[in-house]
């Protein structure tokens, strides 16, 4: 029998959605296309496979991808399906931080999201591989899987191995920390110099648990990427199988039909917010959780998040809180050896479904956890009860607000506000040393519509760490943080401050109650006196008038839904996989 009647037999060309641009007479015009591109009849008559990443020169975050890619398109081939590789963009956080330009780092999420299911909806893809590096481009492909519900196998692209500086590991976090120690004159200018020249030796995202390894370590745990694959540095050749591996994967799910819905449901969810939590990971999985979520149709926000995580036992010493980076958790085991614990523990809803057409259980039925590693403990043995990331309401914050209190000794700070309506003006303060021990730094104006993008703040967190001053003062905002701050740093205060949120209304000298254990987050000012200043409070114009800023801030929802962009699964009328 040939391969093309061999590839008709497992795959019935009339069902899938690339029939509308390959079979029939009347698609001779598109066939002559994919002529013109070398490939041959046979070829034509596979399923075509979308193999999307967010590949460019940026950052070292993305430039391993188009190599990875190749070696995904290997396995699609193998398993016989045509690989159609494109890519999508990504704004790298390290590169945008601390300026403009990280106005448009969540807003790329979005962007990602919907380049992604454009492409796959104009050509008429059957199924989808995913490769992302940066923060926004993971859970932005991944909610593009979950969107367009074609079967999908999402690949982190790996982390970045860790830098040496006078005999220590080092990641990024610790250049943007230095910049606040050359301030207050603790480092020198070559010594500023060397550190920037060696804490990124290679390809690969940021080395810590910040976002894009607890987007990665949500990758494996949601049961959208193969088990294992998120753990192998990037520059290693051995990551390369892992490609090789989701391509054929992505092959198997569309042979046997089953696609993201089937593996992104609310027990999955739980199970991501759960590795989050015992890994202390970002504080931006409370925005990309509920986004995921969404697109699934499904209701789960930051309220949700938040009571999983504090709910789950904190199990991983990792950077920022801890002391290890990515590398030594692949080396202990991975985010495999996180979930075994969770699952052996009592966590974890094992029967949830995985790209491996197994269960996780089922996945994790012969992983041995190893004790005698020191980076991931056991359920029995956790560094605390609750998990690394906790969530805080009250007065100053009726829907919400998010904080990581891993590696935190301080869980209770009481202070007074010092108001600033940007990050600049923040930074400025900081930098200039004018703040006092005990402030609560509250930076408003920066939430998705306000700012618009909700920026992240680690330019204004790491500066004051660097000075000495991370747990002496608080920092509270209506942005967002890096996953590499640390501190008593308090993100994502809804409502924010552009639609009159209790955040616009604070002034220098009130005190702020902020509460890690209780979940609080107050402000010590009556209900009377806060109705006062609302009914003088102005909203504020923005800078932005036209352009892809603008637009978001006309259509992006509130932080605690995920700041999401359109209805969602919830309301939709089309399925793209069903065309």
């Amino acid at each position: 029998m040939s391969s093309a009647k061999s590839n008709e037999k497992k795959f019935d060309k009339t069902k899938l959605p690339s029939r509308h641009v390959s079979h029939g007479p009347e698609r001779a015009p598109h066939r002559s296309y994919y002529y013109a591109m070398g490939l041959t009849s046979e070829e034509i008559s596979r399923p075509f496979i979308g193999v999307a990443t967010t590949w460019n020169e940026a950052a070292p975050c993305n430039i391993a991808l188009g190599r990875q890619a190749q070696a995904v398109k290997r396995g699609v081939n193998a398993a016989g399906g045509m690989p159609r590789e494109f890519t999508t963009i990504t704004v790298t956080d390290g590169i945008a931080m601390g300026h403009q330009g990280m106005k448009s780092s969540l807003v790329s999420r979005e962007v990602i999201a919907d380049s992604v299911e454009l492409t796959v909806r104009g050509h008429c893809y059957d199924a989808l591989v995913g490769l992302a590096g940066c923060d926004k481009s993971l859970p932005g492909l991944m909610m593009a899987m979950v969107r367009l519900n074609v079967p999908s196998v999402f690949m982190y692209g790996g982390s970045i191995l860790p830098g040496v500086f006078k005999g220590r590991d080092v990641t990024v976090v610790d250049v943007f920390e230095a910049v606040g120690q050359y301030a207050a004159g603790k480092i020198s200018p070559d010594d500023l110099t060397a550190l920037e020249q060696v804490a990124c030796p290679s390809a690969g995202s940021c080395g810590g648990q910040y976002t894009a390894n607890t987007m990665a370590c949500v990758s494996e745990a949601i049961g959208l990427a193969l088990p294992g694959s998120a753990g192998t540095p990037a520059p290693l050749e051995s990551r390369d199988q892992w490609a090789v591996k989701s391509g054929m994967a992505v092959m198997e799910l569309l042979r046997r039909n089953i696609r993201p819905r089937d593996i992104v449901t609310r027990k999955s969810l739980e199970n991501a917010a759960m590795v989050v939590a015992a890994t202390g990971g970002s504080t931006n999985a409370g925005l990309h959780l509920p986004a995921l979520a969404h697109e699934a149709g499904i209701d789960f926000d930051l309220h949700e998040v938040c009571r999983i995580f504090r709910a789950t036992p904190y199990l991983a010493d990792l950077k920022p809180g801890g002391k290890y980076n990515a590398v030594d958790m692949w080396r202990a085991g991975g985010v495999m050896a996180v979930m075994k614990a969770l699952l052996d523990g009592g966590y974890l809803h094992g029967e949830c479904m995985t790209v491996t057409g197994k269960t996780i259980a089922e996945n994790l039925a012969d992983v041995q956890f190893d004790e005698s590693q020191p980076v991931i403990r056991s359920v029995k043995n956790a560094f605390s009860p609750s998990g690394g990331v906790v969530g805080l309401t009250g007065n100053l914050a009726p829907q919400g607000a998010i904080v990581k209190v891993a590696g935190m000794k301080q869980l209770r700070f009481v202070g007074k506000a010092r108001v600033f309506d940007c990050e600049e003006d923040a930074f400025a303060a900081v930098q200039a040393k004018n703040l006092n021990d005990g402030d609560v730094i509250v930076i408003r104006y920066e939430g998705p519509r306000g700012g618009p993008g909700m920026r992240e703040m680690l330019s204004t967190t790491a500066a004051l760490y660097g000075q000495g001053r991370g747990e002496k003062v608080a920092l509270i905002t209506d942005g967002r943080f890096s996953g590499g701050t640390r501190g008593f740093c308090v993100g994502h205060i809804g409502p924010e401050a552009a639609v009159g949120g209790p955040i616009a209304l604070l002034r220098d000298g009130d005190v702020i109650t902020l509460d890690a254990t209780s979940g609080e987050i107050s402000v010590d000012v009556s209900d009377a006196e806060l109705a006062t200043r609302r009914a003088a409070w102005q909203p504020r114009e923005s800078d932005f008038g036209a352009g892809a800023l603008w637009r978001y801030a006309q259509t992006v929802g509130d932080a605690e839904k995920g700041a999401v962009t359109h209805p969602g699964g919830g309301k939709e009328r089309h399925m793209y996989a069903n065309v």
